[in-house]
C-alpha cells in the first residue's frame, strides 16, 4: 500500500523578523516524520510561506504547533504588508502529495481547525475542498476585509466562524484568524514590471486573472458598477483560467509586480502566465523585467517552462534536467 503524505504550506504574517520567523519554522522538526522543506520569508509583504511534508497525522500535530507558536509571537494589531492578510498564521492548505485523495485531505484540514478552535479560540475559515459552503470555497471572500475588517465580520452572522472564537476580543485582536484548506499544488508567481506603479500592475492583473475585473459604466476605473438580477457586479473576465492576481509596490526591490497565484497549473502554466504577462504589460507602455517564485513548485512545472523557451528560441531539448533549471 502507498504511503500517505501530505504537504503543508502555513503562511505566516512576520517577514522581517528572522528571528522569529526561524523560532516558528523549527517548530515543525520537533515531530517525528515531518521534514521541514522551505522557508520563504518577504519582506515587503511581512510574510513567510513555510512549507514541510509527511504523513497525515504527524503533520497536522507540526501544523497545531506552528499555529500555536506563531499566536504566541505575532501580534496581528502591529502588523502591516503588502499582502492581503488576516491572522498570525494567514492561511493553512494542505495538499495531497501521494496515497491519499483530496476528500480525504479535507477531513485532515476539519480535524486541524476543529483542535485550533478548540485550544486555542483563533477563529478561522475553511476553504478551497474543505469549505462547508460554496461562499467559503473562495480565500478571498473568507478574507475579505482583512484583519481591520475582522471585528465586523465576526459580528455578521452570514460569516460566524466555523470554529473558534465567534466574538471580536482582545485574543482576536492579537491573533487575528485563520484559513485552513485542502487544495491541489498551486504556484505562487510574482512578474516583475518597470513601473512603481501599484494601479498598473493591478490593471494588467485585471488583464489576465480569470475574474477579471468589475464592469462599469462609462470609466473602468471610477464609473458607476454595473449589477447583474441578483444585484452582484457583473464583470468583464480576463486572459487566463485558474489564475489570482493582485498588483502591489515591493519596497525592497523598489518596483511595482504582479501577485499571480496558479491553481491549476494543468490550465494555466507559469510560462503561459509571464508571456502574457509581457503582452498585457506592453500593450499599456510597461515592460516585464523578470519574474519569482514564492515557496516550492513542481519540478514539471520549471522543466516544461525550459521546454517552451527552448522550444520557442528553436534550441535542442537534449540537455539535463539541472540544465534547464539553472
Amino acid at each position: 500500500m502507498q504511503k500517505q503524505l501530505i504537504e503543508c504550506v502555513p503562511n505566516i504574517s512576520e517577514g522581517r523578523d528572522l528571528k522569529i520567523i526561524e523560532t516558528i519554522a523549527q517548530i515543525v522538526e520537533t515531530v517525528d516524520g515531518v521534514k521541514l522543506l522551505d522557508v520563504d520569508p518577504g519582506k515587503a509583504t511581512n510574510r513567510t510561506v513555510i512549507t514541510f511534508v509527511g504523513e497525515p497525522q504527524p503533520v497536522i500535530e507540526a501544523a497545531f504547533r506552528l499555529i500555536k507558536k506563531a499566536a504566541e509571537l505575532i501580534d496581528m494589531s502591529k502588523h502591516s504588508g503588502e499582502h492581503p492578510r488576516f491572522g498570525a498564521t494567514d492561511v493553512c492548505p494542505l495538499v495531497p502529495i501521494s496515497g491519499i485523495s483530496l476528500e480525504e485531505t479535507a477531513h485532515y484540514a476539519h480535524q486541524l481547525g476543529k483542535r485550533i478552535g478548540k485550544e486555542l479560540g483563533i477563529p478561522g475559515y475553511f476553504y478551497e475542498k474543505a469549505a462547508t459552503e460554496d461562499k467559503r470555497k473562495n480565500l478571498a471572500n473568507c478574507r475579505s476585509g482583512e484583519y481591520e475588517g475582522l471585528s465586523a465580520k465576526l459580528s455578521d452572522p452570514l460569516w460566524k466562524p466555523d470554529f473558534g472564537a465567534t466574538v471580536y476580543n482582545k485574543e482576536v485582536a492579537r491573533t487575528g484568524a485563520i484559513a485552513i484548506s485542502a487544495r491541489d499544488f498551486l504556484i505562487a508567481y510574482n512578474v516583475n514590471l518597470n513601473t512603481t506603479s501599484t494601479r498598473r500592475a493591478n490593471a494588467i492583473a485585471f488583464d489576465i486573472r480569470e475574474a477579471g475585473r468589475i464592469k462599469r459604466e462609462g470609466n473602468p476605473i471610477t464609473g458607476k458598477k454595473i449589477l447583474d438580477a441578483n444585484g452582484e457586479p457583473e464583470r468583464v473576465p480576463g486572459k487566463l483560467k485558474a489564475v489570482k492576481g493582485i498588483g502591489w509596490f515591493i519596497d525592497e526591490y523598489g518596483i511595482a509586480q504582479i501577485s499571480y497565484n496558479l491553481t491549476n497549473i494543468t490550465i494555466t502554466s507559469m510560462h503561459e502566465a509571464f508571456d502574457e504577462s509581457c503582452k498585457a504589460a506592453l500593450a499599456r507602455g510597461i515592460r516585464v523585467t523578470g519574474s519569482e517564485i514564492i515557496g516550492l513548485i513542481p519540478l514539471q512545472a520549471m522543466l516544461d517552462a525550459a521546454d517552451y523557451y527552448l522550444i520557442k528560441q528553436k534550441r535542442s531539448l537534449g540537455i539535463s534536467e539541472k540544465e534547464k533549471i539553472k
